[in-house]
């Protein structure tokens, strides 16, 4: 999440701000050491989490993370569209990218102004992906075979319209009800149960079977034409990594200097807008002068960038995404369940996220109140982007967070402009209608850098354990290994669940047909069964490393408290200091088990008395 330590001690600024006589400090870690560079300066903000930058800068950066999250949002509809049915109706693509960019910027305006209150910017989540496909390649919703014929399909036909709208309405209706389950889990305060069991051996596995499962969709998008796929990871991996500290000089004005040149590092900030688009571009080139086949049935037709070129065209200038434009949604048993493991999955990661975002904001560590709220209006984007009929959830940006490291300014005004950027580009039809003409092997490259990254970002909580233990060995083997065997032999036979009752049939098809609920669900079996000490289990680095203990100081509520006044009409009611969400609330320190790190040295190793809790959150 937090961008490594650089080796050779460059300044990380991402570019040159003019006129500031003050920085802000970033909070040292325990050992006293730099995590961003081997320079003092380096480890200094130029503004705050409640700064407000000039309203020109705010813009350009809040225009950055919107780039910067560009890759991950419309990875997401693009991917949905196989399972919709959607390969060939480019315009309905368009709508599914401009409906998602909408949601995500309205999502990030609520997190910013009422949930966390941290510059964290939401957008879609993959951790949904898993089970969204699962659920998709269940029988009764497999696409049927004329759909993937282009001359066969009409996309006007009412026959074409139902069969993807009704696999719309019943992904809403299955991600409304499972993020009611996180709205309950936020605004209760349940998250520190859940966080009181759940360790790396748990979370590993996880994330990383998300990254594994889908790598299906990279090879099928790359196999389109290889060489087109490769050229566009290898210009991903050359700006991301071998290009990151190269500083490209840009003109920029000011009152002081006038006219003058100042660095960016361009390459470390779009790395994966860069390579797409020029790719892009060489498959536009490439296009226009026939080097690639114009017959569809030919090695690399799919590479062309004119397949869908009258998508533009047919795209209107301005549409105003709405809940509900798909049609009224319908629920599906078997898809709530599997949206609830994605959704715990995503409220695991988002609260790393929010001490992440934090340390690289220049703010304290958020209280409970904070976090509680936080995971609550995730749960309610959630909701959101369900009732707008994205196909997906939403969840914090890691991308966005590593960029805090890089441009140096945690000011929450940037994600807020950034918020109504994404708004903007959502409602202007055109603009997502381009995104669909990106050739499909330059769709597939990016997902081969994507998901990979994914994978081993799962792998890296690992390094919280000590896996010199056989014990730690074998759970994360044992988990991984089935995380994919399993889910594997269910697709290959599908007919092998017969319960006699339907409705739990189609649940456990796409429960176990899921990977990282399967991988998941073994590791945190066994991490919290198998006898092992919390040092062993990587618990006290981990909970050191995510620690929740900010107590409500002035500094905390500056940040963490609620806007307009709220906070000061709460304080006067006496029974706000029992709501979990509110920032009047007093938490026990007899209580302070899911964080606190005095506790989980005390405590005893075996935990005998929560058997019960733990087969209750297992089932």
């Amino acid at each position: 999440m937090a961008p490594e330590k650089t080796s050779d001690g460059l300044d990380n600024y991402a570019f040159a701000v003019d006129g500031i006589d003050r920085f802000c400090e970033l909070p040292e870690n325990k050992n006293g050491s730099d995590n961003f560079s081997e320079e003092g300066d380096s480890n200094k903000l130029a503004y705050c989490v409640t700064d407000i930058p000039p309203w020109y800068l705010c813009i350009f950066l809040g225009i950055q993370h919107y780039l910067t999250a560009f890759g991950g949002i419309i990875a997401i509809p693009l991917i949905l569209s196989q399972g919709l049915c959607l390969q060939h109706d480019g315009l309905t693509q368009s709508h599914l990218i401009s409906t998602i960019f909408f949601v995500s910027g309205v999502c990030t305006l609520l997190q910013v102004t009422f949930g966390v209150r941290l510059p964290i910017l939401q957008g879609g989540t993959f951790t949904l992906l898993s089970p969204t496909m699962a659920l998709l390649s269940m029988p009764e919703w497999t696409c049927p075979a004329w759909t993937q014929n282009s001359s066969l399909v009409n996309t006007t036909s009412p026959e074409f319209i139902h069969v993807w709208r009704s696999r719309m309405q019943v992904l809403q209706g299955s991600i409304m009800v499972g993020s009611l389950f996180q709205v309950l889990v936020g605004f209760s305060g349940l998250i520190g149960l859940f966080m009181r069991f759940i360790g790396p051996l748990t979370i590993a596995p996880t994330i990383s079977l998300i990254g594994l499962s889908l790598f299906d969709s990279a090879g099928m998008n790359a196999g389109h034409h290889w060489g087109i796929s490769s050229m566009t990871t290898c210009l991903i991996v050359i700006f991301s990594q071998y290009l990151r500290h190269i500083a490209i000089p840009f003109p920029k004005y000011s009152k002081a200097k006038k006219f003058h040149t100042t660095r960016i590092y361009i390459f470390q900030i779009l790395p994966v807008l860069l390579g797409i688009t020029l790719s892009w571009l060489i498959c536009y080139l490439l296009t226009i002068y026939n080097v690639l086949p114009s017959d569809p049935d030919k090695y690399g037709y799919l590479a062309r960038t004119d397949i869908k070129g009258d998508v533009i065209g047919r795209a209107p200038w301005f549409r105003f995404p709405y809940p509900g434009q798909w049609g009224v949604p319908t629920v599906s048993l078997a898809g709530v369940f599997g949206i609830l493991a994605g959704v715990i999955s995503s409220m695991i990661e988002s609260v790393g996220d929010y001490h992440a975002c934090a340390r690289l904001s220049g703010a304290p560590p958020p209280p409970r109140h904070a976090i509680n709220r936080g995971i609550g209006i995730e749960g309610i984007g959630c909701l959101l982007a369900g009732a707008w009929g994205t196909g997906n959830g939403t969840t914090s940006y890691s991308e966005n967070i590593g960029a805090l490291g890089i441009t140096k300014v945690g000011s929450r005004m940037v994600i807020v402009c950034s918020g109504f950027v994404m708004i903007i580009m959502g409602m202007f039809g055109k603009i997502g209608a381009i995104f669909t003409t990106i050739p499909t092997p330059v769709i597939g490259g990016m997902f081969l850098v994507m998901f990979g990254v994914i994978m081993a970002a799962g792998v890296s909580s690992l390094q919280y354990t000590d896996m010199n233990s056989s014990r730690n060995i074998f759970i994360f083997g044992f988990s991984m290994f089935t995380g994919l065997a399993i889910p594997n032999w269910i697709m290959k036979n599908p007919t092998s669940i017969a319960t006699g009752v339907v409705e739990l049939d189609h649940v456990l098809q796409v429960l176990l047909t899921t990977s990282m609920f399967v991988g998941g669900f073994f590791g945190f079996l066994l991490d919290n069964t198998i006898p092992g000490t919390k040092r062993e289990r990587g618990i006290i680095a981990w909970k050191k490393d995510h620690q929740n203990e900010s107590d409500n100081t002035l500094e905390s509520d500056d940040v963490y408290g609620l806007p307009f006044g709220i906070n000061s009409c709460l304080s006067s009611f006496t029974w706000t200091k029992y709501v979990p969400f509110c920032p009047t609330h007093k938490v026990s320190r007899q209580d302070d088990t899911p964080y606190s790190l005095d506790s989980l040295d005390t405590k005893t190793e075996s935990n005998k008395g929560d058997t019960h809790i733990i087969a209750g959150v297992a089932l």
